[in-house]
């Protein structure tokens, strides 16, 4: 497997996973032509250096994906966090371990970048993913809080 940043061409792809996912059918569509919104929002991503949409590449597939923010901050002494969001891997291909390496590379880029510490969030129902990151040393700190505008 390879890691590398996304380019427009992996649009289709990217969106395709974001809809593999019990949640992702409720509001994602991957049919063409793609929604504007996927691509404005393609094009904000990529043109601002504290984001990061990455793609994991298997046999010159498309087989995950997830998305890197950089962020700022005035606590912990001016420290930097990483976000990770929207991090999927192929259904056919769950449970092979890619899904760890992509947390794993990504977490060398928040190193790289300074970062001191990384942050995720995942939804109440997915169990199976909070097992995932449990097992790779993840702990449930805080309580997340949204609200739909």
């Amino acid at each position: 497997m390879r890691l590398r940043l996304a380019v427009a061409e992996d649009l289709i792809a990217i969106v395709t996973l974001l809809y593999d996912d019990v949640n992702g059918r409720l509001r994602e569509d991957p049919s063409e032509p793609l929604d504007p919104g996927y691509i404005a929002a393609f094009e904000t991503i990529d043109s601002d250096p504290n984001q990061q949409l990455v793609v994991a590449e298997q046999d010159g597939a498309v087989v995950g994906t997830m998305q890197l923010s950089f962020l700022p901050g005035i606590g912990f002494r001016g420290a930097w966090r990483g976000q990770i969001e929207s991090v999927r891997v192929a259904s056919t291909l769950r449970g092979q371990g890619l899904g760890a390496q992509m947390i794993g590379w990504a977490i060398e880029r928040f190193r790289e970048r300074g970062c001191a510490m990384v942050q995720l969030t995942s939804k109440l129902d997915r169990s199976d993913a909070h097992r995932f990151y449990e097992r790779l040393g993840w702990t449930k700190s805080h309580a997340g809080f949204k609200r739909s505008l």
